[in-house]
Order: structure tokens, then sequence, then C-alpha cells
């Protein structure tokens, strides 16, 4: 062990071989549709500079972001990759967006128009993805504004369409049947559209089967271990573990309190650990009293308040030898996936993954060498 890790408050360990798996488990359930990568928010909070590497490595060849300057970096990182950028057309970007070949996601008909001058004033026709809305209400092009392209179609002079999308509103609640409408939505929209390929589906749409999976997928939260399936058994490996060192432990009794309010009372004589961690970290506040983490393999609860640097455990029911000052405890891991932190926090599993603060030292594990 490297001094770094010995000093270390928080270890947060990132397997990037099993996120490189996840993306070829989801490329072969939508082959032979293409599978994207989307990596926005840093790869969700676990550092794009070492996530685009690994997937561009492992033949992933087109990464979506949600910003202009999410792009910029990821085409740095992977200079023959195609990039969209679902966040739009900044304006005055439309130069920048043509010499980095960056793809925008043009999302209503005011960047249609910007898209098209900036084309006729280079003499050529560029491409961008357009969005059509199907019911998230959120971005994209509106009923009326479908209808006034359709009418209009010099709307669309100097624009090569590569891709029609749109976005599922209830993807990972599978008796949804917002999921078939907007199905259908978006294959009425493309039969009145000229004729381009379409991006339909993120990480939970996959799994609904072949109709949703159209020429480009666009997963996400499934390549970082997040389950796409809630009803059922995560078909995805874990990518992140998070281990905490044991800063104090002390004895406490009767009426003792512990943390901030005193909002936990202590009931009978007992044991509390104080851990280097809290929301300053992307450990949630709302898992004061409600959180558990593993110590040397078995459950531990939170106790009190979640402050900025650290939390409390009850280890009352432990034994004396496995919980000591500079040992470590799992928040995050095998017996406590990302999803169950989640839960217990009331959130959800992309929440906590884009919460994961700076301060955590950071171990990322290569993926194996192909041969």
């Amino acid at each position: 062990m490297t001094d770094d890790l010995r000093r270390a408050s928080a270890i947060l360990t990132i397997d990037l071989g099993a996120l490189v798996d996840n993306w070829r488990r989801l490329r072969d359930r939508v082959a032979p549709a293409e599978c994207a990568a989307v990596v926005k928010a840093d790869a969700y909070g676990l550092g794009v500079s070492r996530v685009v590497p690994a997937l561009a490595a492992a033949g992933c060849r087109s990464f979506v972001v949600a910003q202009f300057e999410e792009a910029l970096k990821v085409r740095a990182l992977a200079p023959e990759a195609r990039i969209l950028c679902l966040g739009g057309l900044p304006p005055g970007a439309e130069g920048d967006m043509v010499e980095q070949r960056i793809l925008p996601v043009l999302n209503h008909l005011g960047e249609v128009a910007a898209w098209r001058s900036h084309a006729a004033r280079r003499g050529k026709a560029l491409a961008a993805v357009i969005h059509i809305d199907t019911g998230m209400n959120r971005l994209g092009l509106g009923p009326d504004e479908l209808d006034a392209l359709v009418n209009m179609p010099e709307w669309l002079n100097g624009i090569d369409v590569r891709y029609w999308m749109t976005h599922l509103a209830c993807a990972d609640e599978f008796d949804s049947p917002m999921n078939r409408q907007q199905l259908d939505r978006f294959k009425a929209a493309l039969a009145r559209l000229p004729k381009a390929k379409a991006s339909f589906t993120n990480s939970s749409g996959i799994f609904h089967g072949p109709d949703f999976h159209f020429d480009l997928a666009r997963p996400g939260c499934a390549l970082y271990g997040v389950n796409p399936t809630p009803h059922l058994d995560n078909p995805m490996r874990d990518v992140v573990r998070l281990d905490v060192r044991v800063l104090q432990v002390r004895n406490v009794d009767s009426p003792m309190t512990v943390g901030y309010g005193a909002t936990h009372r202590v009931e009978r004589k007992g044991k509390v650990a104080t851990i280097a961690v809290g929301y300053a970290d992307g450990y949630l506040r709302s898992l004061g009293g409600r959180g558990h983490m593993f110590v040397n393999g078995r459950p531990a609860a939170v106790v009190g308040r979640v402050s900025m640097d650290l939390l409390t455990v009850d280890v009352t029911d432990l034994p004396e030898e496995a919980v000591q000052p500079g040992g470590l405890v799992e928040l995050i891991g095998p017996n406590r996936p990302v999803d169950t932190v989640a839960a217990e926090g009331g959130t959800i599993g992309y929440e906590i993954l884009t919460s994961l603060g700076p301060r955590y030292h950071r171990v990322y594990l290569d993926p194996p060498a192909m041969t």
C-alpha cells in the first residue's frame, strides 16, 4: 500500500474494467444498432479523463454530453469520436461546433434556423441531430414546431440530419404506458420527416426490446453500475467502491445524545464510531439516521445527523477488534450497491454518483489487456 493510500481519509475505487464490460454488454444487446456512451457530468462523477479513453479503446465511437464545454473535453480525449451535445447550440458557438466536429442536438426551431444560417455562410451542409419531443416536455421540438418543420421542409436546407432523436420519460418504469406512447409518437413523427437515422433509447429503454433500439442507443447510468431494470436483479457490474476511515470509537450510554441537534438519543450502553465522510463528500444529509454501511462485512447503522465532514455509526454489536481508528468501512461496494445507498437516501443512483466529492483518493482499476 502506498503512503497516499495509508494517509487517505476515504478511498474511491473505480473499476474501469467493469465499466467497459458494462458497455460491451449493452453494445451486444442493441446490435446491430450502435451503442454510444453518455459521459456528461464528468462521466457521472467518475472522471471523464479516465472513462472516455477506456471506452474508446474498447471500441466506443460515439459519446454524448450535455454541455458544449463537456464536448470540448471529450474531443481532446477522443479525436476521432462522434460527439453529440444534448444542450443544443450555445449562442456564438456555431464556428467552434464545426471546427471541433461536434454534433449539436437542435432542440427548437430557433436553433434550427441558427444552424441553417451558419451553413449558408459556410456554403456547405452542416451535420446535426434534431430532437423531437414525444412527451418529456423539457427539450425538443413540440407538436407545433414539428408541424412547422414538416410543412416547411426548407427549414432543413443546409442541415445534414444525422439522427432524429427523442428521450424516454419513464423508461425505468417498465409497466408505464408512457413508454409505448412515446414510441408510437416517435414512429409517427419519423414517418412525416425526411429519412435519417434515429436515436431513442437510454439505459433502461435498452431492456424494453429491439423496437426501442433504432440506430443509436444512448446508455448512461447502466455503464456506471446503476440498475437499469429496477424490477429485476441488476444485469450490470458494480463500478464503484467507497471505503472510509474510522477516526474515533467512543463509549456512550443513556441519556447521551449524538451529533448536531442531538437528534440521536442513546438508549443503552454501547459504542459509536466517527467516520471521515460527510455531505461535502456527497454522502447525503438525508442519510442521517437512515443509512447503513458495512464494517468488516457486518452492517452498522448511521446515527445522528450527517455533518459536513463526519458521520457517526452505531457499532455496539460489532466485535471491538472489528472497529478500530484507522480502519476502513464500506459505504458503497459489494454489500452496499449504489442503488441501495440511494434508496436509503430517498434518491436515485445517478445523484449518488454525481455527488461524489473531490476529496476522495481515487484509485482506477484499468481494464484487462485485450489479447
